[in-house]
Parts: C-alpha cells; sequence; structure tokens
C-alpha cells in the first residue's frame, strides 16, 4: 500500500490494537517475518529486560535491532521516535539497528543506531516514504528497506554514520 493517508484496511489494524504495546508486538512480528523471508536467521530474547527486540544471528555474530514504528502525519513524512519509553535515548552498547516501520505505507527504514546516536542521540526522525522535496530533509532515504545492513559486523554499522 502506498500513498500519503492511512488507508482503510490498515486503519482498522491499528485500531484493533487496545496498547501502544500490543501494537509493538505487533510490529515486532511484522519485522521478525519479513527479515525471515528475506533469509535471516531471527532471535527473540525473551522478556522485555534487554534493550532490544530482536536479534539476527549471522555466522556466530548478532546484529541486536531495536522495532520502533510511526503513524502520525508531520508534512511529508512521518513521524518516528527513538527513546526507549518515550524518555531515555539508546545506546550503541545495547542496539545495532533499529527498524523503523512507517506503518500507514507498510515500508520498513533499517538505520545503523550510530546514525541515530552519534554525535549526540536523536529522539526522532521524520521518514518520507514518498518523493523527496527536500534533499537536506530526506537524508534516511538510502535506509529505506536497506535489509543488507542486518548482515553487516558491528564495526561496519558503527562506521555508518561516519560516511554519510
Amino acid at each position: 500500500m502506498s500513498g500519503p493517508n492511512l488507508g482503510a484496511g490498515q486503519m482498522k489494524r491499528l485500531q484493533k490494537f487496545r496498547t501502544f504495546k500490543e501494537r509493538g508486538e505487533w510490529i515486532e512480528l511484522e519485522f521478525m517475518a519479513a527479515a525471515a523471508s528475506r533469509g535471516y536467521h531471527v532471535l527473540k530474547p525473551w522478556g522485555d529486560s534487554l534493550a532490544y527486540d530482536v536479534a539476527i544471528d549471522h555466522g556466530g555474530s548478532l546484529t541486536r535491532v531495536q522495532v520502533k514504528s510511526g503513524a502520525v502525519r508531520n508534512g511529508g513524512g512521518y513521524i518516528c521516535r527513538f527513546l526507549r519509553g518515550h524518555k531515555e535515548p539508546y545506546t550503541l552498547e545495547e542496539v545495532d539497528v533499529f527498524a523503523a516501520y512507517v506503518v500507514p505505507v507498510a515500508t520498513w527504514y533499517l538505520i545503523p543506531a550510530a546514525v541515530i546516536l552519534r554525535p549526540s542521540p536523536k529522539s526522532g526522525l521524520t521518514l518520507y516514504p514518498f518523493s523527496a522535496f527536500k534533499k537536506d530533509r530526506c537524508g534516511y532515504e538510502h535506509y529505506r528497506e536497506a535489509w543488507g545492513l542486518l548482515g553487516k559486523s558491528r564495526s561496519d554499522l558503527s562506521l555508518h554514520n561516519q560516511r554519510r
């Protein structure tokens, strides 16, 4: 589905969740299914005590993924928050990649944590899954559907923001 507004089906899917926690659990499942369908070995930690939601096993190394979502429109894009409990930032010792799902258009952004956390942590971004009308505002488009990042090492991912 594409377009600037929530489609009827997407709106119904969001309305059936009573809490943001339930919606977050659904989005984690969506991420795990999408990653597994691309051949990744997906691991789900037991409980809620870790800073990441999902791990990807590649050759004995783990990529720690924090799954986020956004459905609120901000101009030509959608807001996605990258804080723990809407208060505290994550750290590079906890997360390697953020997987941000733009719910109304069913689009994933896989962004190295270093891009969001360095040089100082960003609390949120506006993601523009439509045509980029201002290049400086759409600096994250090359992370749209960037599934190949899940197979990168932590050191490769940590260097990502230095190449931008």
